[in-house]
């Protein structure tokens, strides 16, 4: 099956600062697909990133600038770096692995 794990729960940033979210993930499959999301509060989830093991994946427009991930596929984690760190990067960020695959 497929599992995400993240070891810290929250995470507490200096505004201007970076910030570096860990993720790891547990799946079968050799070659995943995961996704970033962004959610704030009452608001819906919103499209960050898709990263593979072949290929350089996927950025969504708004996080171009100061969001970075990459696959890590030794470690199987996608850390994900904030850089200048806003008031309005506060919300939930969580990871998605092969979504809509049936396990």
């Amino acid at each position: 099956g497929d599992r995400v794990l993240q070891p810290k729960g929250v995470e507490m940033a200096t505004e201007g600062g970076q910030i570096t979210l860990v993720c790891h993930y547990e799946t079968d499959n050799p070659s995943p697909y995961l996704f970033w999301y962004k959610q704030r509060a009452n608001d819906f989830p919103k499209y960050m990133f898709m990263r593979h093991k072949f290929g350089t994946g996927d950025n969504a427009t708004e996080f171009k600038e100061r969001f970075h991930a990459d696959l890590d596929a030794s470690s199987k984690s996608v850390p994900l770096t904030i850089r200048r760190v806003q008031l309005s990067d506060s919300a939930v960020y969580y990871l998605n692995v092969n979504p809509g695959q049936s396990n």
